[in-house]
């Protein structure tokens, strides 16, 4: 049975979404969700199969879970896919066949974990946590300061990474800038109390992730596109703001943008959340505003409970999407990335698009320890 909504979810969210030489065939993408399932850090079948239920199902973009650029304190786990070594490679260059076949554009996220890193962790288990200051997300002394030829180093290896995106047959990259790892453990004055040109005031904190943007995009063709995913809030540090007001924000993007970013994901545990006082605009509405670029919001849509709730071991029930209709209309924002709710129902788009909400199977946080 079809909901009496289904006509403008229809749309709303099956408009086409295009930039550089990407084309999303709607405004649905899957959020990246970090699922273990790549022993030795090279994806499978059945990674391979797992995104492309998604794309059969109706996304129009899939976002891959973090997949390690190769610089050995990138990661902290072994059984997370990496972005290098000609077996990765070959097991994505599989992943994006498979969901291109199906209909779905993919993009992979590139990911360097930064003083997150727990020690002893594979990849390489002797490789030290590195950050811009030496000190955890709470301020306590980790590992160490990260040296220019360090800087240097995770740079190029980002452009490499994104150059191997082209070549074996992605649609275009997306940094991960956000939730604390290393690129937004620079942006953060909490992380990040440097004294030469990577740290101070704001401005000069976006040097070190503006550098990776500059150096992919050297290393790409124009038809490629770059997206960065930011945040305000951080793991462990949930209040945490890398802006507190929209004229810091303008003074962060600016560098970004200029540097070659350009889509702008927005990462907020509740899309519908105001983020600055005096307007209902969330972050990707404000990031939209201020650069004039397209964005990309997320934070439980489609669901009751936010991202902690779930990987507490709670479950979210399916609600509505009213609202973010609302906002999709009047331009907010340009798409919409939806995790849990696809973790759950890989035919979450097509359901949704179709009108057949009720239809939906809810998420459960049991359903993290398989991939469906």
């Amino acid at each position: 049975m079809k909901d009496v909504n289904s006509s403008r979810a229809a749309d709303t969210l099956a408009r086409p979404f295009s930039v550089r030489g990407l084309t999303s065939r709607n405004r649905i993408a899957m959020a990246p969700m970090t699922r273990q399932f790549s022993p030795g850090g090279v994806p499978g079948q059945d990674v391979a199969d797992y995104y492309t239920r998604r794309a059969a199902g109706g996304v129009g973009l899939i976002i891959t879970e973090g997949t390690y650029v190769d610089h050995p304190s990138a990661g902290t786990s072994d059984r997370v896919p990496r972005f290098h070594g000609e077996d990765a490679l070959a097991g994505w260059a599989g992943v994006a066949d498979s969901v291109h076949r199906a209909g779905g554009a993919i993009i992979p996220q590139l990911w360097h974990v930064g003083v997150t890193r727990t020690e002893g962790a594979g990849p390489v288990a002797d490789a030290e946590p590195v950050g811009p200051s030496g000190v955890s997300l709470a301020g306590e002394p980790k590992g160490r300061a990260m040296t220019q030829q360090d800087l240097d180093d995770v740079i190029a290896a980002f452009a490499d990474a994104a150059a191997a995106a082209e070549r074996i047959g992605f649609d275009g990259i997306e940094l991960h800038g956000a939730h604390g790892y290393l690129i937004d453990q620079f942006l953060w004055a909490g992380s990040n109390r440097r004294t030469d040109a990577y740290g101070g005031d704001i401005v000069a904190r976006t040097r070190f992730a503006a550098e990776i943007v500059a150096a992919c995009r050297a290393a790409v063709s124009d038809a490629f596109p770059i997206f960065f995913r930011m945040s305000q809030w951080k793991m462990d540090a949930y209040e945490a703001k890398l802006a507190e007001t929209p004229e810091e924000l303008e003074s962060l993007l600016t560098p970004l943008a200029a540097a070659g970013v350009d889509v702008f994901h927005a990462s907020t545990r509740r899309y519908w959340l105001p983020e600055f006082d005096d307007s209902d605009l969330n972050l990707g509405g404000w990031v939209k505003k201020i650069s004039g670029l397209p964005t990309v919001t997320v934070g439980s849509v489609g669901l009751d409970g936010d991202f902690f709730n779930a990987f507490q071991g709670n479950g979210s029930q399916v609600t509505g999407i009213d609202q973010l209709l609302d906002r999709l209309e009047r331009d907010e924002f340009d798409m919409v990335a939806v995790g849990r709710a696809l973790i759950a129902d890989p035919e979450w788009a097509e359901k949704t698009l179709g009108g057949r909400t009720g239809d939906i199977t809810p998420f459960d946080a049991g359903m993290l320890s398989t991939l469906r």
